[in-house]
């Protein structure tokens, strides 16, 4: 089953552009232009869309303008709307539980505390979607982990993030196969250089 939906999750507006929890949004953005796809507002689907053919399959991309919480808003609709199944979709977002610049490929589970994602399997009705997560490492107190991920990560962090997107950017193509074992094998296996 080919992937049909790659969705970035971030918080909209530019106070949040730099923070943690947009990591989301850079990965979307950098395969958006290795694919060549051109964000378009789609209000029905409360968010940008882009649209682009890789090895015959007709992909979109979605960043929610929806704040994190809300991402199921947005991408419960487009869904629906394509008739794309919770198998079909990507949802790539920040990972606490994982190092800065580490990342991890999977398919369903829980949603970790993570409120995208509790909203998009409550729009979905299912949580047997795929996710990429990206790591940007956690503070060490759970109380202190909204703070954390609504701020810009210091330059050395941001750095391995940085280097962890354009991993996925070089991925781009063959995203729409997550369940290959080679790309599960290549995303999971990466180690950011420090």
């Amino acid at each position: 089953m080919s992937i049909k939906l790659i969705v970035g999750l971030g918080n909209p507006g530019q106070k949040y552009d730099n923070t943690r929890h947009n990591a989301g949004f850079w990965a979307v953005d950098a395969i958006a232009a290795t694919l060549g796809g051109h964000w378009a507002e789609e209000r029905k689907f409360k968010g940008s869309v882009a649209r682009v053919m890789v090895d015959g399959v007709d992909l979109r991309l979605l960043r929610p303008d929806t704040f994190m919480n809300r991402s199921g808003q947005s991408v419960g609709p487009l869904a629906q709307f394509f008739k794309i199944a919770p198998e079909e979709i990507l949802v790539i977002h920040d990972e606490l539980d994982l190092p800065p610049g580490r990342l991890r490929l999977k398919c369903g589970g829980g949603h970790g505390g993570h409120n995208g994602l509790k909203d998009i399997q409550a729009a979905l009705g299912s949580a047997n979607f795929w996710r990429l997560r990206i790591g940007v490492g956690h503070p060490g107190h759970r109380d202190a982990v909204v703070g954390y991920v609504l701020t810009s990560a210091p330059p050395d962090e941001r750095r391995l993030i940085d280097d962890a997107v354009i991993e996925i950017r070089h991925l781009a193509p063959d995203l729409v196969r997550a369940d290959e074992p080679a790309l599960m094998q290549a995303i999971n296996s990466y180690r950011p250089s420090s």
